[in-house]
């Protein structure tokens, strides 16, 4: 699904990336663990074509992401509130990515009607702009949104960030059903070392833009990571 080679990135002449090999099987669901300035969102930025490499590669399903748009068509993300239109409302931001991504009308609001148990009523039906919601709601419209479609690859930056207990809980409910019922393959950030663990089936550390574990989840892979952010 993923393929990673010799993958650098630079500002101002300072290495902030440097991943030599890197690959991700399809159906796996990958954590990305790091302190800030790690590099983290750097890769994510890289893996969608939004920031340009020094050198090295990026191929999800064989397809380079650099020149391509043909592996957007099964690739979902979401980052940061810099990917939602804040001057629609949920319902016409949803319609807009629904139709991007080639659903029909009939698709988007069945979509919408399998969401209601994660947006919990709070966010259709409320008559105002995204910009208007809290950050809470905002990463809930961005997440879903991240859903739509049915996509292969699933990217989430921070997604558990500003969301309530029951929502974060909705959420892993929501990733691990998406993994065993459709074997959507999942990149999740999280500095929540206790939610990374229990919705990945693999987790990378990354420090100063480099690998520095590769962890199969298991008994004790939580104990491990506190272990190792603890010195």
């Amino acid at each position: 699904m993923i393929q990673i080679n010799n993958l650098q990135k630079e500002y101002a002449g300072i290495t902030v990336l440097n991943i030599e090999t890197l690959t991700i099987p399809a159906g796996e669901s990958f954590g990305l663990v790091g302190n800030n300035g790690a590099g983290k969102t750097t890769l994510f930025r890289l893996l969608l074509d939004l920031l340009q490499a020094k050198q090295g590669s990026v191929q999800l399903n064989n397809i380079p992401v650099v020149g391509h748009d043909d592996w957007k068509s099964f690739t979902g993300s979401f980052l940061d509130q810099g990917f939602l239109i804040d001057f629609l409302s949920p319902e016409e931001f949803f319609d807009f990515t629904g139709k991007t991504k080639g659903m029909t009308r009939d698709e988007i609001n069945h979509f919408l009607d399998e969401m209601d148990e994660f947006f919990n009523g709070e966010i259709l039906g409320k008559k105002k702009l995204i910009r208007n919601f809290s950050m809470g709601n905002q990463q809930k419209i961005g997440i879903a949104a991240a859903f739509m479609g049915n996509p292969a690859l699933i990217v989430l930056d921070e997604p558990f960030n500003s969301l309530d207990p029951s929502t974060q809980i909705r959420l892993k409910q929501l990733i691990k059903q998406k993994k065993t019922n459709s074997s959507v393959t999942f990149m999740i950030s999280s500095h929540d070392l206790n939610h990374i663990a229990e919705v990945c089936d693999r987790i990378v550390i990354l420090e100063n833009g480099s690998i520095v574990h590769d962890l199969q989840t298991g008994t004790d892979t939580l104990a491990s990571l506190e272990s190792y952010f603890a010195v």
